[in-house]
């Protein structure tokens, strides 16, 4: 054998050798018990519970009822879908920067999709864009988001659900003045200005105003959706016009902190309409100290918003805009049910 030959052959033993070796400490590193690891693994991951889409909520504030309710029917929404559901609130119902604060959170946190009810028609909208930029879905419910600013702002398909508003203060306040026969002093308790549904309220009720000849709108003054402030706009709308007799007011809240100073007051003879359909509200008419209020279904708002926020997450194309029915609320319909 020349000395190539036998060079090759060495060569080649060589790396038959190696070979044999690295079968070996394959074999050795796997283990004899390789294949059931393996099944274990594929176990624990088939176990592993699959990606729940991350919803938040933001809401105005929780110590109004109706965002309770909201809040109800978005977790009945996270159970029925699947989600997680992430649910953050202001302070108050007119705390807009801390709003804004807590959508700038929870965009850095990486939610799939946000449902807001937001303080503000305008204040909202740019970090909102921001969140719609990042691929994040946004669903406005209850106050409308206004749709000139956010064409302006760049805040575009947001589908919004809520109810018209004008239409059910009309009701409302036509219930309180179509009997009314003789001259007749009213006056108006609006909620937050910058909110869109605020000023469609008070366009409802000063529609059925005018509707009656007899009636005279003295004052309508705003008390941005919180009992307290209500009971010294009331207490101030009374001093000045003692004549009141007629008084709506743009949410329950407002009209109980109208009402305490009615009762306190030793004031009298006052129809008195909400707009929320609380229970407190409720229990208010069986009394006799509200005449009317609204059910725009709180509950049902907070659903669907999870709900859209799932169906866009899905691909799919949403309504721009979802009106839900409202009901009046009056001792003749709490003695129909």
């Amino acid at each position: 054998m020349s000395w190539l030959n036998r060079r090759i052959w060495r060569t080649s033993l060589l790396l038959v050798a190696l070979s044999l070796l690295g079968v070996g400490l394959y074999v050795y590193v796997m283990g004899p018990g390789w294949r059931a690891e393996l099944q274990s693994a594929q176990a624990a991951t088939a176990a592993r519970p699959p990606h729940r889409p991350r919803v938040a909520l933001v809401m105005k504030t929780l110590t109004s009822p109706f965002f309770v309710a909201m809040e109800k029917g978005a977790r009945r929404a996270e159970t029925e879908f699947g989600v997680e559901l992430l649910v953050r609130t202001a302070a108050q119902e007119t705390s807009v920067e801390q709003q804004i604060a807590i959508v700038d959170q929870l965009t850095r946190s990486q939610v799939d999709a946000l449902v807001i009810a937001p303080s503000d028609s305008y204040g909202l909208v740019p970090v909102l864009r921001k969140t719609q930029e990042l691929g994040i879905v946004v669903i406005n419910v209850d106050n409308p988001l206004d749709p000139n600013f956010s064409r302006k702002q760049g805040l575009v398909d947001v589908p919004v659900i809520t109810v018209d508003n004008t239409k059910a203060a009309y009701a409302a306040a036509k219930e309180l003045v179509q009997y009314v026969k003789e001259p007749t002093e009213a006056a108006i308790i609006e909620g937050f200005r910058n909110a869109a549904n605020a000023e469609a309220r008070r366009r409802g009720a000063l529609q059925a105003f005018e509707e009656n000849p007899n009636i005279t709108v003295v004052a309508s003054e705003p008390a941005n959706w919180k009992i307290d402030e209500a009971f010294q706009v009331a207490q101030s709308l009374f001093s000045r016009h003692p004549g009141i007799r007629i008084l709506f007011c743009a949410n329950d809240m407002m009209a109980l902190g109208a009402l305490h100073h009615l009762e306190t007051g030793h004031i009298a003879s006052v129809k008195v309409a909400g707009y929320d359909g609380l229970d407190e509200a409720k229990q208010a008419i069986r009394a006799g100290t509200l005449s009317v209020s609204i059910d725009q279904q709180a509950e049902q708002q907070g659903f669907l918003g999870v709900a859209y926020a799932v169906r866009a997450l899905n691909g799919e194309r949403l309504p721009p805009e979802t009106i839900l029915e409202t009901r009046p609320i009056t001792i003749r319909t709490l003695d129909a049910h």
